[in-house]
């Protein structure tokens, strides 16, 4: 088999046990890999109605047919289970060479199971499945974790994934971070496996890919990356994403103090070219990328110096949503969230909404163990992050995200918890960007640009961002099986420049990899299948139309947009785009999928076969 192995790992935790499963192509060429392998084996393999951090609830790890061919930007994973945050599909990416260690492991995705009776500590070397006492590595911190393990394994050659303490202690929204501090972040896998007793797993293979074509993927290859260095890429190998900040702040889409406002007044200090000319020391790439995005940043006030990587992301998350204007506070609590293990945006988000509630007078100083939970106040930040990630003082609270935290402080605080379905929303400003609203409305994940890559639309020429209509249902749909498309290749959204027919390029690279047809009309399709399949999940999980929906405070107040105009999104609007989006996916009105499209996506057989049990 070229591109595939066409073997999934089990391994059952609680047994201490591993075998072997196989996939047919067809499986394969259906969902391609990455998050839409993982959301099949997900559907496949998960008991309906079960708790994210039941033994049996799966954590799934899933490469792709690029993974190990050396197409820059390739070298990527997902990690699938049921999200903590929300009760629904979750899938996160991460780029490291740990993507190219799983697969040179066997197999094309690992299943885990199960809950170790030990910390414990998974050494996967081939078709070999070790498992090792880890309770020498329990309370380190990622950074601390994947050095030990490497050290202890000192005769091999491994790469690590491992969680921090958020992890350990269940935090809903702690990451597994890999590689010197990458993660697979948002939605909360590292609790889920903080939930197995698993704290890291070693990687070590020798099974290499081969492809169907090589000479002709390598001219393909060499065209990517010429064209990864050019224009196409500019922003993000010169400044990286952080870029972001003072373009949204111009555009007044710059969400801040938790979504009361979308601009900040002397924001200079945060913007990208500040950060470049006063605090970047280096530029990092991911493994086999040629791009070059990561902008590592240091501190430059009087105490110790700390290093990290920021991206725009943590960096509206942990700056203006919490009214925090001061670089060094951000690049320290982005390390920190890093360390620990924790989603910035997340923790930014939830922190947010305690500040505010901390400012309506709905937690105290009593609740807050002292500390002084105001907009701005970067030392109250910094201690947040660090109750949070211990579940310590107001921790304890903050630890489920904004969803649950308002759920248990109640008091109309749910009123200010920006989130949807449960995960916390990204730095886009929706009332200013009526697609990506819509986007974010209902994508299966929750608030995740990522899945949406709906933003797009709204700056396409001869879209207006500010309307709400029911075309915009079809924009939405078609930016979401495109990224779900990017997500199971698994091609970096960074490279989408860089092709000039998407499908058509993609669809050709699959044929050279595999040997398996594939034509651009089919790779389309197979986006819709997966995103289909991520709603029928939600759907068995007991997901309702309520569900798509955007935190109350977007869809009752306005903001000052652009020159200063009050602008907003109704409750109606809204209903109305996802009406579209309805309309477009041929979905009834209340957001079910009929039989016949499930019929002509492939995957009646699925939805009804599905026993939810590992086998």
């Amino acid at each position: 088999m070229f591109g595939y192995h066409g073997k999934i790992l089990v391994v059952d935790l609680t047994s201490e046990t591993s075998h072997w499963i196989d996939i047919e192509k067809e499986h394969l060429r259906q969902y391609i890999g990455g998050v839409g392998l993982g959301a099949y084996l997900l559907f496949k393999f998960s008991v309906p109605g079960t708790d994210p951090f039941d033994p049996s609830s799966p954590l799934i790890f899933a490469t792709s047919p690029l993974v190990g061919t050396r197409l820059t930007t390739s070298s990527k994973f997902a990690v699938v289970s049921k999200s903590p945050l929300t009760g629904f599909i979750n899938d996160s990416l991460s780029s490291s060479f740990c993507a190219t260690e799983l697969k040179k492991c066997g197999c094309d995705a690992l299943i885990l199971i199960g809950r170790a009776k030990r910390p414990t500590l998974l050494f996967v070397q081939n078709g070999r499945v070790d498992f090792l006492d880890a309770k020498y590595l329990t309370g380190l911190t990622t950074a601390e974790t994947e050095k030990t393990v490497k050290e202890t394994l000192k005769d091999y050659v491994v790469r690590v994934l491992s969680i921090g303490p958020a992890g350990e202690n269940l935090v809903h929204y702690a990451t597994i971070s890999n590689d010197g501090g990458r993660h697979a972040g948002r939605g909360g896998a590292g609790a889920v496996m903080g939930s197995k007793n698993l704290k890291a797993i070693a990687l070590n293979g020798s099974h290499a890919i081969s492809v169907a074509q090589p000479e002709l993927l390598e001219g393909k290859n060499r065209l990517l990356r010429e064209k990864s260095r050019s224009n196409a890429t500019a922003k993000y190998r010169l400044i990286g994403t952080v870029d972001n900040l003072a373009t949204f702040n111009r555009l007044r889409i710059l969400p801040t103090q938790n979504f009361q406002f979308a601009h900040v007044e002397d924001s200079e200090d945060l913007s990208g070219e500040a950060l470049q000319k006063t605090a970047k020391i280096k530029t990092a790439h991911c493994a086999n990328c040629t791009i070059g995005c990561e902008q590592i940043f240091e501190t430059t006030d009087s105490g110790k110096s700390i290093q990290n990587r920021l991206e725009y992301e943590t960096l509206y998350a942990l700056g203006p949503l919490c009214a925090i204007k001061d670089r060094n506070t951000v690049i320290k609590a982005s390390k920190m969230c890093d360390l620990a293990g924790l989603d910035t945006v997340s923790t930014g988000v939830t922190i947010a909404w305690a500040m505010e509630c901390f400012e309506q007078g709905l937690l105290t100083l009593k609740d807050t163990e002292g500390i002084e939970l105001r907009f701005g106040n970067t030392a109250a930040l910094i201690d947040c992050v660090d109750a949070i990630s211990n579940q310590t003082g107001i921790g304890k609270l903050l630890y489920g995200g904004c969803k649950k935290a308002a759920m248990t402080l109640g008091q109309g605080s749910d009123y200010w918890a920006m989130h949807v379905k449960g995960l916390e929303m990204p730095g886009y400003e929706p009332r200013g960007l009526k697609t990506m609203a819509l986007g974010l409305a209902v994508n299966p994940r929750g608030a995740c640009h990522n899945r949406s890559s709906a933003y797009e639309a709204d700056f396409a020429p001869g879209v207006d961002r500010f309307e709400a209509s029911v075309e915009k249902g079809k924009l939405a749909a078609e930016k979401e099986d495109y990224s779900a498309v990017l997500d199971s290749m698994i091609w970096c959204k960074f490279l989408r420049n860089c092709f000039e027919d998407f499908y058509t390029e993609s669809s050709t690279i699959y044929e050279m990899v595999t040997g398996m047809s594939m034509t651009a009309e089919e790779l389309e399709r197979a986006g819709t299948r997966i995103n289909t399949l991520r709603k029928c999940f939600n759907i068995r999980e007991g997901w309702h139309r309520k569900d798509d929906t955007l935190p109350r405070r977007i869809l009752e107040e306005t903001y000052n947009g652009i020159d200063k105009q009050a602008t907003g999104l109704t409750e109606q609007e809204l209903s109305l785009m996802i009406d579209g989006y309805y309309h477009a996916r041929g979905w009834d009105t209340q957001g079910r999928v009929p039989t016949n499209v499930l019929r002509n996506l492939d995957l009646l057989e699925i939805v009804k076969s599905a026993k939810g049990s590992v086998k």
